[in-house]
């Protein structure tokens, strides 16, 4: 994050008295770095102890690492050293669709899909070059924990804590924060990452 995006909440934003904020950005797959990263908070709390403390993660826990179904397992038994906030990235949305209808297979494959599903022990390349995505969703939904599924369908799409507010790719400017469209908040670019006004929160 850059200054020049909100120069001015930047210089006011706190979190709720008594509070410490942990936030974790894209995951994709790499459980060994999520491990890092929940042994570094243990320390860092051991070190500094607070009255609370959270974890928001801002989403795509799947694609493209080879440990997706670690990461979901962690998360999903809340294994970790603080309470987390789970949110929803892109990465989450397209595998809720296929689980839902095999034809958004395609593109979930784009976003990395074939390493998520090689995790939960179905290797499909041979049946999606196929077309054969009706075969892949039957035997991912039969490897497919539904302690996993559940996780993914309760993640929020935003949170909002003192001066800041959490959410995967960002918000539109010409809404409020709290009346942003869905697809914005876990698929916005232009429109956010070009705008130079302050958006009253970091």
């Amino acid at each position: 994050m850059t200054t020049r995006w909100f120069p001015s909440a930047l210089k006011t934003a706190e979190a709720p008295p008594g509070m410490r904020i942990y936030a974790i950005g894209d995951v994709h797959g790499r459980a060994d770095l999520m491990h890092v990263l929940a042994e570094a908070i243990a320390e860092d709390l051991k070190a500094r102890p607070c009255q609370q403390a959270v974890t928001v993660f801002v989403g795509d826990y799947v694609d493209r690492g080879l440990g997706s179904n670690g990461v979901l397992k962690r998360l999903s038994t809340g294994d970790f050293p603080t309470p987390i906030v789970a949110l929803r990235g892109n990465h989450e949305e397209a595998l809720l669709r296929f689980l839902n209808d095999a034809a958004a297979l395609d593109d979930w494959v784009e976003n990395g899909a074939l390493t998520t599903l090689h995790s939960y022990g179905v290797d499909a390349g041979e049946e999606v070059a196929k077309g054969g995505a009706s075969q892949v969703r039957v035997k991912f939904l039969a490897h497919f924990p539904d302690e996993h599924r559940r996780f993914i369908e309760e993640t929020r799409l935003w949170a909002e804590y003192g001066g800041y507010f959490f959410c995967h790719a960002g918000v539109r400017r010409s809404a409020p924060l709290h009346l942003q469209a869905p697809h914005d908040l876990m698929n916005i670019r232009e429109g956010f990452l070009d705008c130079g006004e302050s958006f009253g929160k970091v």
